[in-house]
């Protein structure tokens, strides 16, 4: 591996030799022979175990100058072995040796591949690590001396530099720099840049993008794409180039292959970038969900990274998952899944015009919320709160504004034409439409969709309503008229028109207390104030519970007579009481002591009884008010959390005295927190719409046992196909069938087996 100093002249000479005693075509192919024993069994061998040494763990100075050192040795002996192919030009020119002796297409050229090919035959399995050294102390480096250096400030010290870590005094950076340049530079030259670096750059600049891009997790308010993009296309591209561009940053326009290897390789880390922060925001979206419109900027830089990469299957896939796990189980309340699934709603329909990702995203979440029994009065309930819920704020909206019949993609004037998209081939066609009418995502319509029916809200918002106007004494008008008026807009006025006259009632009723109980009625002095009815029209409002209840006699005296001061006052009507409706003002005085409350007419009643008798058996007492004993024992429950009665033993109530009761009196009473008692007492006073629903489909059941009678036997479908055609007067879908079906098979009057129901033989 020594060259000896030699002339031209004396090369010459002994080309003539070798010629005259026809030696040349032999020293030529010894000349390989001899280079390839070397390179296989010195060069490459001493260049490897530089990479076997034991490093230290954290990169450091040291192992960047061993893999400098190795390198610009191995390309010494390469520059040496070039040296001597230059003398064999002129010993043995290639004129002058036979054509099958002759290295093709030229001796550099296999010279080239056989030093490639024997270093990639003897390459150990560790050699990145040294490798990655090298590219990280170089990397740090630059990003210190060719930006602001915020990558590496977390381990600045005082007086140490923070990109080669040695002494103000003492630093290396400019040292390392013109090193890694002259380094890059070796390997350039002898071709293996890409063999030896290439996978370990690929692989550094990825972990490099990959903490670029954690940094903006949980930053879901900033957009940062754009900054992601220039840090790459400056920073890691500059990098790159000064890599492979032997340390200038100015491509020389010839090298045309150099400019599209750069140009390749960006294509590959912005995908790479992209696919990376669009993973990231995909694996947070729950929180970019809940946080919308907060969150608007992070939907946008997905909605750009995923027209850049094909992911939007893997999104709806992941996103799906996500909202099953977090919303859809038992530990969340129905509230909960209704403000996550409008959450989403929002998010998705901003993120996708054409609403096709968002039901396929949400479809789940919609047919869970169907099964759940109080989804519908949740519903309603956002509705008409307070202006606070997602729902509130959406009716609130009004519906969209409808756009002109001319499409503006056709408007010549239109401004955004620069960013027109021509509609996507593979969409459905009721997507298509969608788009083209340029409407957005309309909430309000897609929560309603969960049951696929209006009726249904429209019912549970009368019972709504109708419990609202009845437990509140002093119920604000105005407020429900503007609810009103807001569902009016979403369902229609036919809908609705039970619910004007609900709200008439209340405005009718103040005003016929008001004369009923004014001096020239007469019956002021009989009524004192202590009776004030709400009248309502029964053809109007929602069915009330089938409950009775048998009032003591004084409160049924005055009763009487506000009826017949109804009737004096509207000739040919009366009124029919519902006792168990309302609320009573009452002045208890106990054991000295004097409070008033105001309680249900039932617990007004009971306290009457216990007031005329302290001692009551559970049977007694129902048979005289007329209420089964389970109901009555819970509404007892109320005066006993009070500490006015107490269960002596079983079944057997008594009035609690002062003066007669032990303090043991206290620990024996069976007491319930207020709010459990105040959950017992706030059952609806009206049928759910659910259940005013089942029994509106009830009706059915005697067409379905006539059809089983006369068929024996039929699927679900058909049963729903021959309903619709004999009942066609009411509205119901194959789910609700299903749903009454089942309830019968439950009750024994149905059988169903092999995909069919029948009736049971008997």
């Amino acid at each position: 591996l020594k060259a000896e100093p030699i002339t031209v002249e004396e090369l010459e000479q002994l080309h003539q030799r070798l010629k005259t005693n026809e030696l040349l075509s032999e020293v030529y192919e010894s000349f390989f022979a001899k280079i390839e024993n070397i390179l296989q069994h010195v060069v490459v061998p001493q260049f490897w175990s530089r990479f076997r040494a034991k490093l230290p763990q954290e990169p450091s100075r040291d192992s960047f100058i061993q893999y400098q050192h190795a390198v610009k040795e191995l390309y010494d002996r390469f520059a040496f072995f070039r040296r001597q192919l230059k003398r064999l030009e002129t010993v043995c020119p290639a004129k002058d040796i036979p054509f099958v002796h002759r290295k093709l297409p030229n001796e550099v050229v296999v010279f080239c591949s056989h030093f490639h090919t024997t270093l990639h035959a003897q390459l150990p399995d560790d050699f990145n690590e040294l490798v990655y050294r090298f590219y990280f102390v170089a990397f740090r480096v630059f990003i210190y001396s060719h930006s602001d250096g915020e990558e590496y400030m977390d381990v600045a010290e005082s007086n140490r530099c923070i990109a080669c870590d040695m002494t103000a005094g003492d630093c290396q950076c400019q040292a390392i720099a013109d090193a890694f340049t002259s380094t890059n530079r070796y390997l350039s030259m002898m071709g293996i840049l890409e063999e030896i670096a290439g996978y370990t750059l690929n692989l550094l600049i990825q972990e490099r993008i990959d903490a670029k891009v954690d940094e903006t997790k949980e930053n879901y308010a900033t957009s940062h794409v754009e900054s992601l993009e220039q840090w790459l296309n400056t920073v890691v591209m500059e990098w790159l180039t000064r890599i492979y561009n032997k340390g200038s940053l100015q491509i020389h326009p010839h090298h045309t292959a150099l400019q599209r290897h750069i140009a390749q390789m960006q294509s590959k880390l912005l995908f790479y970038m992209y696919d990376k922060y669009a993973n990231t925001i995909v694996d947070q979206f729950f929180q970019i969900i809940i946080n919308f419109p907060m969150s608007q900027s992070a939907v946008d830089d997905l909605k750009l990274c995923l027209s850049k990469i094909n992911l939007k299957r893997c999104f709806v896939t992941t996103v799906r998952d996500m909202l099953r796990e977090r919303l859809l189980h038992p530990g969340v309340d129905t509230p909960d899944i209704l403000t996550g699934y409008v959450a989403a709603l929002k998010t998705l329909a901003h993120f996708d015009s054409s609403t096709v990702l968002l039901r396929s995203i949400t479809r789940p979440i919609k047919e869970y919320l169907r099964n759940r029994t109080e989804t519908v009065r949740c519903v309603v309930t956002s509705f008409t709160g307070d202006g606070t819920s997602d729902l509130a704020e959406e009716l609130a909206k009004g519906e969209t504004e409808p756009v002109s019949k001319t499409s503006s993609s056709d408007k010549l004037d239109d401004p955004d034409w620069k960013n027109w998209q021509p509609d996507p081939v593979n969409m459905a066609p009721a997507a298509l439409k969608f788009i083209a009418s340029n409407k957005r995502a309309d909430i309000i319509s897609m929560v309603v969709d969960i049951y696929g029916s209006k009726e249904i809200f429209v019912n549970e918002y009368r019972n709504l309503l109708a419990e609202r106007l009845l437990s509140q004494a002093e119920c604000s008008v105005e407020r429900e008229v503007k609810h009103l008026e807001l569902l009016k807009s979403r369902f229609g006025e036919s809908l609705l028109h039970s619910c004007d006259v609900m709200l008439k009632d209340i405005t009718e009723s103040k005003r016929i207390n008001a004369h009923i109980l004014s001096p020239d009625s007469g019956t002021a002095e009989e009524l004192s104030g202590q009776v004030s009815a709400l009248i309502v029209s029964s053809q109007f409002w929602p069915t009330f519970r089938k409950e009775t209840m048998e009032l003591p006699t004084s409160i049924k005296e005055m009763f009487e007579k506000y009826t017949k001061a109804y009737e004096s006052y509207k000739v040919n009507r009366t009124l029919q009481w519902t006792p168990l409706n309302g609320k009573v003002t009452i002045e208890l005085e106990h054991n000295g002591k004097v409070q008033e409350m105001q309680v249900t007419p039932a617990q007004a009643a009971i306290a009457i009884h216990f007031s005329e008798q302290p001692q009551w058996e559970l049977d007694c007492l129902s048979q005289k008010m007329n209420m089964p004993p389970i109901v009555l024992r819970k509404r007892i429950v109320f005066w006993q959390s009070q500490g006015l009665i107490r269960e002596t033993k079983e079944n057997l109530f008594v009035l609690i005295d002062k003066s007669t009761e032990s303090d043991v009196s206290a620990d024996a009473m069976q007491a319930q927190p207020n709010d459990v008692c105040e959950e017992e007492e706030a059952e609806s006073a009206m049928e759910s719409a659910s259940d005013q629903r089942e029994e509106e489909l009830q009706v059915f059941w005697s067409y379905i046992e006539a059809m089983l009678t006369n068929l024996d036997s039929l699927p679900l479908d058909r049963i729903h196909q021959m309903l619709k055609m004999f009942a066609s007067q009411v509205d119901f879908t194959q789910d609700e069938l299903k749903h009454i079906l089942q309830r019968k098979v439950r009750e024994h009057k149905l059988v169903y087996a092999g995909g069919v129901y029948q009736l049971p033989k008997s």
